[in-house]
């Protein structure tokens, strides 16, 4: 698939995941890009040869698109039953949708992405063609702000995961 539909399918898996669980599925950073939202580190690990995903996936250049490819089966161990039934519900509602199609669904009124972007002043930037890029972070934790036990666990989560990564370094 192309960088474009893969970067706006784990943006996905991330967003509703946090949405119907409360618990990011990666917990990776989002910014707000004009295509985006973007993880940038992941950005950056598709757009030269792979480092740290280098035994997982293949990248080509095509025509005016980068492609990432498979080196290897998927294998489901790293993932739970949840998990893998969110995989597969996402995979069946956007299996057909183009990387433009991804980006119009992840740009819709009152998704986090045009949300951080409205409220940051930037969709006349990204729409005047001055800006494509910023580092602004989507909070995802405003998926859910009308339900506080959501929140909460959300937000517990996320300290939890910021203590292991200061204990581990």
């Amino acid at each position: 698939m192309t960088k474009t539909k893969l970067l706006k399918l784990i943006y996905i898996i991330e967003e509703l995941s946090v949405r119907k669980y409360g618990v990011p599925f990666f917990d990776l950073k989002f910014d707000v890009w004009k295509l985006g939202p973007v993880s940038r580190d992941l950005f950056v690990e598709l757009s030269s040869e792979p480092v740290l995903l280098a035994e997982y996936i293949i990248r080509e250049e095509a025509t005016d698109t980068t492609v990432i490819k498979p080196k290897q089966q998927f294998s489901d161990d790293e993932f739970n039953d949840t998990e893998i039934k969110l995989l597969e519900e996402i995979a069946e509602k956007f299996r057909h949708s183009s990387a433009n199609d991804l980006v119009l669904f992840t740009h819709r009124k009152h998704s986090p992405w045009y949300l951080t972007a409205q409220r940051n002043g930037l969709l006349e930037y990204f729409e005047s063609g001055q800006m494509n890029a910023t580092d602004v972070e989507i909070d995802l934790s405003q998926l859910l702000e009308d339900q506080p036990e959501k929140l909460l666990f959300y937000k517990d989560h996320k300290e939890f995961i910021q203590q292991s990564k200061r204990l581990k370094s």
